[in-house]
């Protein structure tokens, strides 16, 4: 490390190193002398840390994102005194020099006095704390969805075969027949007349047929539990939403301007916010939101020769909720992102489309939250309108350049 030299930047800095059990601090600076002392990991370690930086002046500290354990850290120095950053352990690995594990706090100190390093994105605790609302819901969720198929599955052991006559068995219809069939352990001719409407294909007698089955006891006291489970948890789920709500109720303005882009449900809306916040501030525009969220496709081109565009790492989480958002979007016929998803579908195939379309509704959101201005709707045509146009544009260009004086227009039917 003595033989990488960097101009210095920062007055007096800080690098930690964390582990589990035991964090490394390296001090450097003008006018200190350079330092490094150990603690532990607990609360009252940590505050001693924070108070020896501030009586040494230290104005910045800079550790790796290294799993979980950076967050009590961050927790305990977080403040007014101090500027901590959290850095990606790629972007150290990037800058030249020898790093060690033993001297991994001396070299990130000597890298943030440098300047070299770019803190991540980390949210005020507001959004972190609404943030650990929206992904317990959705893990609850999760949790949910797969206790209904394990539902199905023990139906099946028992030859009940809706899926054979319902399209989807997470419907109204089919989860009415489901809970009867919880409850009772078969249904009758009432019963399903009491779910059954005429968008169904199949018959009441073929529904009847499917639903007759072999449920003994041991089965149905397994589905009830199975059921039973799956009403505490959306009590759960029904609990977090409202608190949810009640967080974001001073932002209904930006929500409802939020749900006027096509794919974005209340929900989404919720998941989205909690993942990227509201200020776009921090975004300097909407390429670096798409690229911090993993929705910017790369481009790795060689020879002319374009090789493969994978998106970046990015945030799995709003990775997540833009695929949600773009399948929910592209079922909304007459819209942009409707077009655009099966413009691109047909030459690249849908995965390659669902992430260009939640790519462009990623940046109508941006635009929408920066701009504090209304969604505007495109349209179906603008693409075949925008195609047509640059071609014009460029079709001139040509005749121009071979020395002819062109004046195009549209001839009419």
């Amino acid at each position: 490390m003595e033989g990488v030299n960097f101009t210095q930047v920062v007055r007096r800095g800080c690098g930690i190193d964390i582990h589990r059990d035991i964090a490394v601090a390296t001090i450097s600076g003008e006018g200190i002398t350079t330092e490094t002392r150990s603690y532990k990991t607990f609360s009252s370690s940590l505050t001693e840390l924070r108070e020896w930086l501030i009586a040494n002046g230290v104005t910045h500290v800079a550790m790796e994102s290294t799993g979980v354990y950076w967050k009590p850290v961050h927790k305990v120095l977080e403040g007014p005194d101090l500027k901590v950053w959290i850095v990606n352990a790629r972007h150290i690995k990037y800058v030249p020099g020898h790093k060690t594990d033993k001297m991994d706090s001396a070299w990130i100190c000597k890298l943030l006095l440098a300047g070299l390093l770019k803190p991540s994105y980390i949210p005020p605790k507001e959004q972190r704390e609404l943030r650990d609302l929206t992904r317990y819901r959705n893990k609850l969720i999760q949790h949910n969805a797969s206790e209904k198929n394990r539902i199905i599955r023990v139906l099946e052991d028992c030859n009940v075969k809706l899926d054979s006559v319902v399209s989807s068995t997470s419907g109204v219809t089919a989860s009415k027949l489901i809970d009867k069939l919880v409850q009772k352990g078969a249904v009758t001719m009432e019963d399903i007349d009491e779910v059954y409407h005429r968008r169904l294909q199949a018959s009441k007698e073929e529904i009847y047929l499917a639903c007759e089955g072999f449920i003994d006891d041991h089965q149905k006291y397994l589905l009830q539990l199975i059921q039973k489970d799956i009403d505490q948890t959306q009590k759960l789920i029904d609990e977090l939403s409202e608190r949810i709500k009640a967080l974001l109720a001073p932002y209904d303005n930006a929500v409802e301007r939020l749900k006027e882009i096509p794919g974005l449900s209340t929900k989404v809306v919720e998941d989205l916010i909690a993942e990227i916040g509201l200020d776009m501030e921090v975004f300097p525009t909407e390429k670096n939101l798409a690229s911090w969220a993993g929705m910017s496709p790369g481009n790795n081109e060689s020879a002319g020769k374009k090789k493969n565009s994978r998106t970046n790492h990015g945030n799995k989480q709003v990775k997540s909720i833009m695929t949600e958002a773009a399948w929910a979007a592209t079922r909304t016929k007459g819209t942009f992102y409707n077009a655009r998803y099966h413009k691109v579908a047909a030459r690249r195939g849908k995965k390659r489309a669902l992430i260009a379309v939640g790519h462009s509704i990623l940046r109508s959101v941006w635009h929408v939250l920066h701009n504090n201005v209304p969604y505007n709707e495109l349209g179906a045509e603008y693409l075949t309108e925008r195609m047509e146009q640059k071609r014009k544009e460029y079709l001139e260009r040509e005749l121009k350049g071979l020395g002819y004086d062109v004046t195009l227009s549209k001839v009419t039917a």
